[in-house]
C-alpha cells in the first residue's frame, strides 16, 4: 500500500500540465493598437495585456483559458496565428500544399535529367565506330595537340 502510495505521490507533477510562459503567450498574442506581437510591443495596452498574462499564469490558468479570455475581450485578431477551421484553413494548406507541389515538380526534374543522362549513354554506346581513315585523321590531331 505504501508502494502504490509513493508511486501515485511520484507520478502526480509529471501527469499535471505544465504552467504556460508568459514570454511564448506573448509571442503569440497581437497588441490590438499596433498589430504586432506582444514581446515586439510597448503600447499601453500592451503593457496591460503582458501583466494579465502573468496575473492569470500566477492563479493557474491554462494557456487556452488566457488565449480564450483575451479573444472574448479583444476578438480573433488578437491571436497571431489564424484559426485552424473554417476558411481560414487556407491560411494553413496554402503554403504546405505550395511546398508540395514544389517538392513533386523538383522530383520530376531531377527524374527526367536522370532518365535522359542514361538514354544519351545508352545511344552513344550504339553509335558505329569511326571508318579507319577517319580514325587515323583524329589520331594525328590529336598526337599534334599533344605534341604542340
Amino acid at each position: 500500500m505504501l508502494a502504490v502510495l509513493v508511486l501515485a505521490l511520484a507520478l502526480a507533477p509529471a501527469t499535471r500540465a505544465a504552467a504556460p510562459n508568459a514570454a511564448d503567450l506573448e509571442a503569440e498574442i497581437v497588441c490590438p493598437v499596433c498589430k504586432s506581437t506582444l514581446d515586439q510591443s510597448n503600447a499601453e495596452v500592451a503593457q496591460r495585456m503582458k501583466a494579465y498574462i502573468r496575473q492569470r499564469i500566477a492563479e493557474g490558468a491554462s494557456e487556452r483559458q488566457i488565449k480564450d479570455e483575451l479573444v472574448d475581450q479583444f476578438g480573433p485578431n488578437v491571436i497571431a496565428e489564424p484559426p485552424k477551421k473554417g476558411f481560414d484553413i487556407l491560411a494553413w494548406a496554402l503554403p504546405v500544399g505550395a511546398a508540395a507541389i514544389g517538392a513533386a515538380a523538383v522530383g520530376a526534374v531531377a527524374w527526367t535529367w536522370s532518365r535522359r543522362g542514361r538514354a544519351d549513354a545508352a545511344a552513344s554506346e550504339r553509335e558505329e565506330p569511326l571508318e579507319p581513315e577517319h580514325e587515323r585523321a583524329v589520331d594525328d590531331a590529336l598526337g599534334a595537340f599533344e605534341d604542340g
